[in-house]
């Protein structure tokens, strides 16, 4: 009988740590797709849970998109200088590169949604700009 290592390129969101992230609120994310956990270099995928009266403060992006797709709840997101977007499940938003942006949930239940990075943010301190 063979036995197999787990697959390279699948994730299982059970098995991935969650992690609170700097500027935001009530606010825990699982990083499903990256370096550590398939390898990847050029794009990022989080599985964010946020709780009632969590969000993301005012920030930006040096050079980094992020698109986020509203699976559970209800959240407003804002791009400054446009109209604010008030979220429904199914609904998904993209934040520019260097763009301030706000994140907030609106819902009594927790908010749940996948964020898309590319290139990878990483939390890391210079990829982040605050007012």
């Amino acid at each position: 009988m063979t036995t197999s290592a787990p697959p390279r390129f699948r994730v299982r969101a059970a098995d991935v740590p969650s992690y609170q992230p700097a500027n935001h609120h009530h606010t825990f994310n699982q990083r499903l797709i990256g370096p550590e956990t398939v390898g990847a270099q050029q794009m990022e995928v989080l599985l964010g849970t946020l709780h009632q009266g969590g969000g993301a403060l005012p920030h930006a992006h040096p050079g980094i998109e992020q698109a986020c797709y509203l699976l559970e709840g209800t959240a407003r997101a804002e791009v400054v200088g446009e109209p604010a977007f008030d979220m429904q499940p199914g609904d998904m938003c993209f934040f520019p590169a260097d763009r301030m942006h706000v994140f907030t949930v609106t819902s009594e239940t927790p908010v749940k949604l996948l964020v898309i990075y590319s290139p990878p943010y990483g939390e890391a301190p210079d990829k982040v700009i605050r007012p």
